[in-house]
């Protein structure tokens, strides 16, 4: 009796374990960074203030959250990509907002919360530019 090859989904092996990881991590980063937002903003009293820097601190996950929801069709490499930079953008987010709420980093709270998803936004712009850039040459070639 021959057994069946079943053909390998998209998603599986380490494509599918890096997609899992960047998913949960997207996810934990944004009520994370939220949480030492509010953390680090507990004396003020301006929820106006608190609820623009919520939004502001939750885009750059939004923004790669709904980058993965796009880039069902994207070929693995720069699916894989997409993923590491979404890794990426938790660990340092929340590296960041961790040394400032803790003590480690002497910085302004509004600085921190402004500067890091700043750069967030920063690191998917230029990723995103790289990719389509590359897709674009192999295109023409």
């Amino acid at each position: 009796m021959a057994s069946e090859v079943r053909p390998e989904s998209p998603e599986s092996g380490l494509l599918g374990f890096l997609r899992t990881a960047a998913l949960i991590a997207v996810l934990a980063g944004a009520a994370g960074s939220v949480g030492l937002m509010l953390r680090a903003g507990r004396r003020n009293q301006s929820q106006i203030l608190m609820l623009l820097f919520g939004i502001w601190v939750l885009s750059p996950f939004v923004a790669a959250f709904l980058a993965h929801v796009f880039s069902k069709r994207w070929p693995g490499v720069t699916r894989a990509t997409l993923y590491a930079v979404m890794l990426a953008l938790t660990l340092g987010s929340l590296t960041i907002y961790g040394d400032f709420v803790f003590g480690h980093l002497k910085a302004k709270a509004g600085s921190v919360f402004l500067v890091v998803p700043f750069a967030s936004w920063l690191l998917l712009g230029i990723v995103g530019a790289v990719v389509i850039s590359g897709r674009r040459s192999r295109r023409g070639a």
